[in-house]
């Protein structure tokens, strides 16, 4: 008989005789949904999509219906990119407020009180206050096509890198992210918060205790700097990263923070003292240029810190900077 591993509250468990995770499933232990991955593979599905792993437990729940609304889009550019959304009528987006690019006639525009996913007052209220904690504005943007025929708004990138588009329905309907990664999506996706559970991942995670949750059955449009890669990690497999490169991760991974080693290498190293765990199942984004690296380098060079012509490496560049009349 086969064994599994089940991801349960971003940690995994087992192996477990199967006769064991039907037991799980049928006393509603584990929902119909939790992911679980055979002894020996690196496949992580939904216990309802593996055949006879039910056993007499309840059937699972028919689909969701789908509350986003549905767009079709294209990501235009290399290192400056910019996503054209096409809305057919009473179709919409939203958007962190700056970022649109363009919209054609029929596009509506008005700014919405919190993500724009809560519909009463308190709900509202909520939204705001947790946009508030992720360091975002109280307000996003929403563009709805109010025209005849299909119409189309364009959302570009901060600062140089990818724009990365995530189907919600397809990973689970949650992504957690680094703060200021939220670009645009479907009207009704929700940008939340998600505390870090460990006191020195949230010291000293790079990105503090708080971090993005976008949740949804839509598509969403996340932005990082650089080169994005993605890692899919098996069953408690680990890849130590830079704190400031993690863009984006699974929920069933598990982030955790270790120092850099010896007091010498923390010190002089240059790579700060503290890096991040990353713990599989499941997959994580990476940049290679985060935005506050890109910064700091930009401080570095700035005239104003000193820094002006440095690297120009010539006796004339220094000279370029000094009054000349020609005589």
């Amino acid at each position: 008989m086969s064994e599994w591993y089940v991801a349960e509250g971003g940690r995994v468990v087992g192996p477990f005789p199967e006769s064991e995770v039907r037991r799980g499933l049928d006393s509603r232990r584990w929902g119909p949904g939790v992911q679980v991955c055979a002894a020996g593979s690196q496949e992580w599905q939904p216990a309802s999509a593996v055949r006879g792993l039910l056993g007499g437990a309840a059937p699972p729940r028919p689909p969701r219906p789908q509350r986003m609304h549905e767009v079709d889009f294209r990501v235009v550019g290399e290192e400056m990119q910019f996503v054209e959304v096409e809305l057919d009528p009473n179709e919409g987006a939203i958007a962190e407020a700056g970022a649109m690019m363009y919209m054609t006639a029929g596009i509506e525009m008005q700014t919405i009180f919190g993500d724009g996913s809560q519909r009463g007052f308190m709900e509202k209220m909520l939204g705001a206050g947790k946009r508030l904690l992720t360091g975002e504005s109280l307000f996003m943007t929403e563009f709805v096509n109010r025209g005849a025929g299909k119409q189309h708004v364009a959302f570009a990138s901060p600062y140089p890198g990818k724009i990365i588009p995530v189907n919600l329905a397809e990973i689970g309907g949650r992504v957690v992210a680094q703060k200021d990664a939220f670009l645009c999506g479907a009207k009704g996706v929700s940008v939340g918060i998600a505390f870090q559970r460990r006191i020195g991942t949230a010291l000293f995670g790079g990105e503090g205790f708080i971090m993005q949750s976008v949740e949804g059955d839509g598509m969403a449009f996340l932005h990082a700097g650089g080169t994005i890669e993605q890692r899919d990690l098996g069953p408690g497999e680990s890849l130590r990263v830079d704190t400031g490169c993690l863009v984006a991760l699974a929920p069933s991974v598990n982030y955790d923070i270790q120092t850099v080693g010896g007091i010498k290498s923390a010190l002089f190293g240059g790579e700060g003292f503290f890096f991040a765990r990353l713990t599989g199942p499941g997959w994580v984004w990476l940049q290679s240029l985060p935005f506050s690296r890109l910064a700091g380098r930009i401080h570095q060079a700035a005239p104003q810190t000193g820094g002006g012509g440095k690297g120009e490496g010539s006796l004339l560049g220094k000279l370029s900077g000094v009054g000349w009349d020609g005589n």
